[in-house]
């Protein structure tokens, strides 16, 4: 019986409510993994282009980690790790237009920093920064007197004006000389490129090969700040962290991997935004279950005669209320595979190649496979009640009144 009233159904009431089916499970996951993925997109970025997937860094009660050529030995000897980054970091100031002071009382173009002495080809491996350049290039190992500044530093890139946050005003071009102070000493510099990401950490900051930043804050123990690691795919960052911690580096620094270094409230975060996706989700569900209400109603209402002669012939109300109970569940089946297909051979591929592009982060579309069946089954049985309501209400009426179609 269901199998015949689908198929003597308008081919474009199929089409429709199927099509609703397909809109409705697009907005149960879609909506709610585009929201999730707004946060994850920006988290990736941190482990990608920052942390990585084991951070080594400097204690609380610290400046810098001790006996650091000791730990960069070890894991230079884990065959485990595909590379790593050691980094100088120290607070300073950068200063454009110093030259064309005239009085000393006259204001200086001036924005606070933070420096990073680095290994411009380790770096590189492990956070593949210089694809963020945005003007000039990319540090060498043997640049001189050569920076590049993060975007947020200067005004044309950050144009915000704030007592509590200071950026260059001047001009800074690849090319221009900038005047940097770090731990009391000054020096001027040739700015090499200007690097812009998504990344707080990167675009306040202000890179200096290591062997020049290293003489320049009199760290001649080359002692680092933190370390970057990066591992072989396949390999556990819980396993390394806790074989670097048995091997006493825990003792001089603060050995993490990602997961533990993530903020909580990144976590709480994410979770925000999965309810939030989870509440503008069940507003679709509800317009699918009323628009298959509708249309079985409308349905049993027009076929009521029919309806009624099938019980006088001896058909039970329970088998007519089933199949369109069964239509119910074949549009909601229909539909939920057509949306499979969507989200995971189309949508989703495209955005990972494609991030949407949010203002602080590079979005993507987080659909868990055990997530998406439950919304599956929550779509199939709100279907299913909203199909099943209006039958029962139609074949409870007397046998009699529907075929002679009296109220």
């Amino acid at each position: 019986m269901a199998v015949r009233q689908i198929r003597r159904s308008s081919i474009w009431t199929n089409v429709l409510i199927t099509f609703v089916m397909v809109l409705t499970f697009l907005n149960l996951v879609v909506v709610s993994g585009i929201l999730v993925g707004l946060i994850q997109g920006a988290v990736d970025a941190v482990r990608t282009h920052y942390i990585s997937d084991v951070i080594i860094s400097t204690p609380t009660s610290k400046n810098y980690i001790e006996n650091s050529p000791a730990v960069i030995e070890i894991l230079k000897k884990d065959s485990r790790i595909d590379s790593f980054s050691a980094r100088y970091l120290k607070a300073g100031t950068v200063e454009a237009n110093y030259k064309a002071q005239v009085k000393t009382t006259d204001k200086t173009d001036m924005a606070s920093a933070s420096f990073a002495g680095i290994d411009p080809i380790a770096e590189d491996k492990v956070a593949d920064i210089s694809r963020f350049i945005v003007e000039g290039s990319f540090l060498t190992p043997l640049d001189y007197d050569q920076v590049v500044v993060g975007s947020y530093l200067l005004k044309r890139y950050m144009p915000v004006d704030s007592p509590g946050f200071s950026t260059l005003s001047s001009d800074v071009r690849p090319g221009t000389k900038i005047r940097i102070n770090v731990g009391g000493v000054q020096r001027e510099v040739t700015v090499k490129g200007i690097i812009k990401s998504k990344l707080d950490e990167i675009n306040m900051r202000v890179f200096m090969v290591d062997s020049q930043f290293r003489n320049l804050v009199g760290r001649t123990d080359y002692n680092v700040n933190e370390i970057s690691i990066k591992l072989k795919p396949g390999n556990d960052p819980v396993r390394v962290r806790d074989d670097l911690l048995v091997q006493g580096v825990g003792q001089v620094a603060k050995v993490q991997t990602f997961t533990d270094a993530e903020p909580k409230f990144i976590k709480d975060m994410i979770q925000t935004f999965a309810i939030l996706g989870d509440i503008f989700s069940s507003i679709g569900l509800v317009v699918a279950a009323i628009t298959i209400f509708i249309v079985i109603f409308i349905n049993a209402i027009t076929r009521r005669k029919f309806i009624g002669i099938l019980k006088g012939i001896g058909i039970s109300g329970e088998a007519i209320e089933v199949s369109y109970v069964m239509q119910s569940f074949f549009y909601a089946i229909t539909g939920s595979i057509i949306g499979l297909l969507l989200v995971y051979a189309v949508l989703q591929p495209f955005i990972a190649a494609h991030p949407i592009d949010f203002p602080f982060s590079d979005g993507i579309l987080v659909a868990p496979i055990s997530s998406t069946l439950f919304r599956i089954a929550l779509l199939i049985i709100s279907t299913v009640i909203a199909g099943y309501v209006p039958a029962r209400m139609i074949v409870r009426k007397n046998t009699l009144d529907s075929i002679l179609g009296r109220n």
